[in-house]
């Protein structure tokens, strides 16, 4: 299949998945070009922090008239919602991806883009128009998702083949440490809250699980796939960083670079600049390789998850702030930034003029393989924090796997209550 081949099967399944609305019809607006931006009112953005999303902040600040300011910090959600609570909110844009938008919408803190869009659109395509209930609640710039970043020295010395399952891997990771490689083979973005709970998210979607009952906000992880889960996700711990719980992708990245970590599930947003951080060996950069998400359980479907990015306007701030954000994000997202390759590589970009790297043949795996779009339901928020919280006592050994499954589901029970979906 060609990557043009690929790249419209990507957005087919993340359309299927009811992310956003697909078409390769523009938009028929006035074009600004990047450098030409003016705004008369202040912009304030929170976000991530990897390198696509300093990019857009960086396109944002290029603008001229009024002061932009950005937050971008791996914390973005624990922050977003309150600086958008306020009125008027200290946040006027937060950049979002198909998990972090619910809570938002929850909330009522974001305002529908429609009028803003046709008026400030530039090059907009409607596959990057997130609909929600016929509106324009968000502009994706960008697609993600999680999968196999490996070694491919380390595995051909030792005559590995590169794992396409999560038991192959451990079993890869056995025979590396028996090598004396390295001590803690595999890493993982782990830390206790999100990332966490994200980990689990992919391995009992690859299980076959269904985090709800039907078209219900029941919850469903109390099963045979979230034991399971649970269960391969403790394995892969044994051959991690006894620190695996403090580790988010920044610091598991970090052990990549080092040569600690052979094999990792990590983000394809990453991929690109892994090994470009100061003192990273030769050993590693010419050896990184990637691969497709792996399965599990002899399962076909990946345990992993499609994303998108993209970037939200507050409602809780006046209609000039609103339409000054508006523009300064489009200026950062217009199409001719991936004219420079350096910046091409950083994303699947969802922007016209955009063709596939090699860092992107991760991501474009997953979309082949028909990967799961992570659920833009308005409690899969609450379901991804109650994970988050119940999780890292089953990983410390402290609890059972079916104790842990049932405090999931009693925690989520309690929040959707308070929040009238159950």
């Amino acid at each position: 299949m060609s990557n043009k081949s690929i790249f419209a099967v990507l957005i087919l399944i993340l359309a299927a998945g009811g992310i956003y609305y697909f078409s390769q019809d523009k938009i028929d607006v006035a074009v600004k070009g990047t450098g030409e931006c003016t705004i008369d009112a202040r912009v304030s953005i929170v976000g991530n922090e990897f390198p696509a999303i300093q990019t857009v902040g960086a396109g944002a600040k290029e603008c001229t008239g009024a002061e932009v300011k950005t937050n971008l910090t791996a914390d973005h959600q624990k922050i977003n919602v309150a600086g958008m609570s306020n009125d008027p909110a200290e946040y006027t844009s937060a950049i979002v991806a198909n998990t972090s938008i619910v809570a938002l919408l929850n909330d009522d803190l974001i305002r529908p883009l429609d009028d803003l869009v046709k008026k400030h659109g530039t090059k907009l395509k409607k596959n990057q128009l997130i609909t929600i209930n016929g509106k324009v609640m968000a502009v994706a710039f960008m697609a993600n998702a999680q999968h196999l970043v490996y070694r491919k020295d380390v595995l051909d010395k030792l005559n590995i083949s590169v794992p396409k399952t999560y038991e192959e891997m451990l079993e890869a990771a056995k025979k590396i440490r028996e090598s004396g490689l390295a001590k803690n083979p595999i890493g993982g973005a782990y830390k206790a809250g999100w990332n966490l709970a994200q980990e689990f998210n992919n391995m009992f979607i690859g299980y076959g699980g269904k985090h709800f009952k039907g078209n219900s906000a029941e919850p469903n992880v109390n099963s045979d796939a979230g034991i399971k889960a649970l269960m391969m996700m403790k394995s892969l711990s044994d051959f991690m960083n006894p620190d695996f719980l403090t580790h988010d992708s920044n610091a598991t990245n970090a052990e990549f670079r080092a040569g600690n970590v052979i094999l990792m599930n990590m983000w394809g947003s990453r991929a690109a600049t892994l090994t470009d951080a100061d003192g990273v060996s030769e050993a590693v950069k010419n050896g990184m390789d990637i691969a497709g998400p792996m399965t599990v359980g002899s399962g076909s479907i990946p345990a992993s998850t499609l994303f998108w990015d993209g970037w939200t306007v507050a409602k809780n701030i006046s209609d000039a702030e609103a339409e000054s954000t508006f523009i300064a994000l489009m200026n950062a997202i217009d199409p001719s930034i991936i004219k420079d390759e350096n910046i091409r590589k950083q994303a699947v970009w969802l922007l016209d003029g955009y063709t596939p790297t090699d860092a992107a043949r991760g991501v474009f795996a997953a979309a082949e393989m028909k990967t799961t779009p992570y659920p833009m339901l308005p409690y899969a928020g609450l379901m991804h924090s109650a994970i988050g919280a119940e999780l890292a006592d089953f990983m410390q050994g402290k609890e059972n796997a079916e104790k842990t499954l049932s405090d999931i589901e009693d925690a989520y029970r309690a929040a959707a209550k308070e929040k009238g979906f159950l």
